[in-house]
This record gives structure tokens, C-alpha cells and sequence, in this order.
């Protein structure tokens, strides 16, 4: 890879990024690349490409792109779901070894998170990644451990993966924001890993590796590719020898993604731009409004002045992103409140064009902290008053019909 002369934005970025050679005759578009077999000679590493499981230039537009977006001066890594690469990027921390963990964040990273710790060896720790001192202090006993027990493997920077810090921020569900510059630099300073989870800022409005952050991580599936239709993970460091591990992880686990939907998410995070800036606007009147509404009893958006993350976001975010979340009195009514939206999909996931409504307790695995009467909102593009007119509707019936107004239990 080779940085782009002169330095365009990264809505430039977006639509530039990754394109054929220009020549006359040439496609714009990178080709979809199908073969899982490449041709070589007698001597191993003589080609770029062998064989489809190690690489492919099927993949090669989109991690390059992703790369330049992420300003990390080696390509990233593809993976065919998000969950393969954050256990792939977990797979880093070894027997004795510390994972200090945000409470709220994506619940399959934290299944993931105690299921890989209970195989491999390793300790976890619960943080609330909006208090900084307790994260912090968190990071002294994992550096702490480290000592004492002699863990560590080489993670190719210097840095030892004998713990390992995961930020997420804002969080999944509960949108806490992390002060990130001040957790990474405690982390570098302590010889700790980072890895960032960048899915709902993406890097339009983050780029945890300008601020010294090892690993970001992408549920590619979301914002990136932004149309519900592909399922895929990333990673990406600056780092070659941690890349190499990375790599290597991706092969022989054979955690590896289909050359077509690594295609549509390079089309589809050709937009992300115009769909974030529509979905974000729109989350940021669907969460005024919200506050407006004497019966809903809190609601979470880093948009919003009075928000616990307005003023971290507003530092170190070039925008709020487009997930809110509101809480009302009870699960019956959350629920009623999800059954009764015409408009708005009730469904998991996030990220793509359409909105999205759930109550996220309603998954068994999601922590108990999380109240039961949460629901969270992915704000697509729709017209925003469409999009009101349809909640607002649906959050007086639910309460109407469940006795659920602001006060109830």
C-alpha cells in the first residue's frame, strides 16, 4: 500500500479508495474475483497468491480501502464475520494472561470474551469503560499480574499480550463513552494491548489508531457494508508482525470471507458517508424528541446536551453516530412498543439504510445491568418525520394498552 498524494478527506477517501489503475479501457469498479486456486511455480512464496484460504485479490480492494480510511499503512483484514475477528484478535491474549472488558458492550464480544477465557486460560475483567479511573486501576492489576506470572507473548510492536484493554465507545446498548485518548495512552504506558471496537463510530467519526490504539476491530456487517445483506468482520492494525499473526489466525482457523460479499461491502462503504450524515440527523431529532416525552424515563444519545458522553463525544468524535436508546417503564412495554411500529423493523443488528428497533433483554446473554424496559434504535435514512410519526404513535398505544407511563412498575 502506498498513502494517497495529496491527503483527501475521507468522504474522498470512501469513493476513491481501492479502484483499478487508470487506463484507457479499464473498469472502474474492482472485479469480483472467483478463483480459489493461483498459479504458481515450483518455489514456495513466488506469486502474491497460492491458494484462496491464505489470500485472494478478491479481498484486497476492500482491506486496502478499509486500511487507508483507518490511516494504518498496512492492509487490513477481512474476516467472515465480525464474531471471527474479534476471537481472532482475542486469540492474542495467552494462559495467565488479563482481557479488561467494557460491562456493556456487543454481547457476542462478551460471550466471546468468557468463553475464550475459560478455554485459553485467561482472566477477565468488568470495567465501566466511561469511568476512567476504574479502568485504569483495572490496567495496574492486569500489569500487576503480568509481572508476577511472567506472561506475555510477543505482539510485534514491543508491546506484550500479556493483558489485553478492549474499549468499545460508544457502548452497545447503554451508549457510554470512553475518554479513548487518556485509556489507550494508560494502556501503552503499562505495556497493554489495545484493541477498539470502531463498529458504531466507524472510522467517519473515530480513528482509534491516530491515538495509539494496537488493534480496531469492525462488525463490517453494520455501517460499513450498510445494507443488511452481507455478514463480515475486520481488523486492522499499523502493526506488520501483529497483521501476520492476525493473518495467520484467519487461515488456519479458516475464519475467511466469500469473494462476492467482501465485493458488495467495498460498494456499499463506497456511501457511508451520505447514509451516516442522513442516519445521524435523523437519530439526533428522533432523540430530542424522545427527551421531550414526559413517559420515557431516560434516554441515551451522545448527541444530546444532557447526555453522560455529550461532552467526550463532542472532544474526541467528529460525530455522535446514529444508534439511540430509550428506556420506558417496563419490558411489557418495550415490547408493545417494538409489536406496534409499522414502519421501523423489529429486529437485531444495526447499521443499514432501514431503522431498526429492539429490546435488547430480550436476549438472555445481554447483562443484567442492561434495564429490561431498553430499547435500542439503529436510525436509518427514512424521512424523519415518517420515522417519529410512526414511534411516537406507537410508544402512546404501548403505554395506553400496558398502564407503562413514566413512574410505573
Amino acid at each position: 500500500m502506498t498513502t494517497r498524494e495529496p491527503a483527501y478527506s475521507p468522504e474522498t477517501v470512501l469513493v476513491e479508495a481501492a479502484r483499478p489503475p487508470r487506463v484507457p479501457g479499464a473498469s472502474v469498479n474492482p472485479p469480483v474475483e472467483l478463483s480459489s486456486t493461483f498459479i504458481g511455480t515450483t518455489d514456495m512464496g513466488d506469486a502474491p497468491f497460492g491458494y484462496g484460504r491464505f489470500a485472494t485479490p478478491a479481498w484486497t480492494p476492500f482491506e486496502e480501502a478499509l486500511a487507508e480510511l483507518e490511516h494504518a499503512e498496512v492492509p487490513a483484514l477481512v474476516f467472515g464475520s465480525g464474531l471471527a475477528a474479534i476471537a481472532a484478535v482475542l486469540s492474542l491474549i495467552p494462559r495467565g494472561g488479563t482481557l479488561i472488558m467494557p460491562r456493556h458492550a456487543y454481547q457476542g464480544s462478551l460471550q466471546s470474551a468468557e468463553e475464550l477465557a475459560e478455554r485459553a486460560g485467561f482472566a477477565v475483567l468488568s470495567v465501566d469503560i466511561a469511568d476512567t479511573e476504574a479502568v485504569v486501576a483495572a490496567l495496574d492489576s492486569a500489569a500487576e499480574s503480568g509481572r508476577s506470572t511472567g506472561t506475555g507473548a510477543s505482539a510485534g510492536t514491543g508491546t506484550t499480550a500479556s493483558a489485553m484493554l478492549w474499549i468499545e465507545s460508544p457502548t452497545n446498548p447503554m451508549l457510554e463513552v470512553a475518554d479513548v485518548p487518556a485509556l489507550i495512552d494508560a494502556a501503552r504506558q503499562r505495556g497493554i494491548l489495545v484493541a477498539v471496537d470502531n463498529t458504531f463510530a466507524t472510522p467517519l467519526l473515530q480513528t482509534p489508531l491516530d491515538l495509539g490504539a494496537d488493534i480496531v476491530v469492525h462488525s463490517v456487517t453494520k455501517y460499513l457494508a450498510g445494507h443488511s445483506d452481507v455478514v463480515l468482520g475486520a481488523v486492522v492494525s499499523r502493526d506488520p508482525g501483529l497483521r501476520e499473526t492476525l493473518l495467520t489466525e484467519r487461515a488456519m482457523r479458516g475464519a475467511i470471507a466469500g469473494p462476492f460479499e467482501v465485493w458488495l461491502a467495498l460498494r456499499g462503504m463506497r456511501t457511508l458517508s451520505v447514509r451516516l450524515e442522513r442516519a445521524q440527523a435523523n437519530a439526533q431529532a428522533i432523540a430530542e424528541r424522545l427527551a421531550a416525552r414526559p413517559d420515557i424515563l431516560e434516554v441515551r444519545y451522545p448527541g444530546l446536551p444532557g447526555d453522560p458522553g455529550h461532552a467526550r463525544a463532542a472532544a474526541q468524535m467528529s460525530g455522535f453516530g446514529a444508534i439511540v436508546a430509550f428506556t420506558v417503564a417496563s419490558a411489557e412495554t418495550a415490547t408493545a412498543i417494538a409489536e406496534a411500529v409499522r414502519l421501523w423493523t423489529p429486529a437485531t443488528s444495526l447499521g443499514g439504510v432501514e431503522s431498526l428497533i429492539e429490546r435488547r433483554r430480550r436476549h438472555a446473554s445481554e447483562p443484567t445491568s442492561v434495564p429490561e424496559g431498553l430499547l435500542r434504535l439503529s436510525v436509518g435514512i427514512e424521512h424523519v418525520d415518517d420515522l417519529w410519526a410512526d414511534l411516537d404513535s406507537a410508544i402512546s398505544a404501548a403505554i395506553a394498552a400496558t398502564g407503562g407511563g413514566k413512574g410505573a412498575r
